[in-house]
C-alpha cells in the first residue's frame, strides 16, 4: 500500500492517470483516496477484478473521479491522460513495447518493477529514470517521459 503512495510525489495537482492492469487497485486507488484532485481510468482485463474495483471506488467515495474499463489495455482506445501507471501487469517486460506505443505521445509512464524491467526499459528508452523504492533493495519506480519516439 505504501509503495503506491510513493507515486504521489510524481503526480502534479489535477493529474489525469490511466492505471493499466489495476488488479486489486494498486497503485491508483490509494492515490485517489489520498488526493481528491486526481482523476483516473483503471484498465483491468479480468471481469471479476473490474467488479471488485468498481465496488472499491464506490466504498471509498472516489467513483466520481475514476472509471473502470474491463478489457485488455491493447483493446482499448488510449485515454487522454498525462500519466500511465502500472504495477503488476502480467508479463510486463514482454508487453513493455506495446504499452509504450499505446501510451499517449506526451505522457509519462510510472512503472513499478525490478531489475529485469529496468533493463527492458533502458533498451527502449535510455533516458528513463530509475528510483529505488523506500525500504527496498530490488524494487524500483521507473519514470519514462514519452516524446513520441522509441529506440
Amino acid at each position: 500500500m505504501l509503495e503506491s503512495l510513493f507515486l504521489l510525489k510524481y503526480l502534479p495537482h489535477g493529474a489525469h492517470v490511466v492505471d493499466v492492469g489495476s488488479g486489486g487497485g494498486l497503485p491508483i486507488v490509494p492515490c485517489l483516496i489520498a488526493r481528491s484532485d486526481l482523476q483516473a481510468v483503471l484498465v483491468e482485463a479480468s471481469k471479476k477484478k473490474a467488479v471488485f474495483l468498481r465496488e472499491v471506488l464506490r466504498e471509498t467515495h472516489t467513483k466520481e473521479r475514476a472509471q473502470v474499463i474491463a478489457e485488455r489495455f491493447e483493446n482499448v482506445a488510449t485515454p487522454k491522460v498525462d500519466y500511465v501507471t502500472c504495477r503488476a501487469l502480467e508479463r510486463l517486460e514482454s508487453m513493455l513495447m506495446l504499452l509504450m506505443k499505446w501510451a499517449p505521445v506526451s505522457s509519462t509512464l510510472l512503472l513499478f518493477g525490478g531489475e529485469g524491467l529496468g533493463k527492458a526499459i533502458e533498451s527502449l528508452h535510455p533516458s528513463s529514470q530509475r528510483i529505488l523504492l523506500p525500504n527496498s533493495a530490488r524494487r524500483f519506480l521507473f519514470i519514462v517521459k514519452k516524446s513520441g519516439q522509441l529506440v
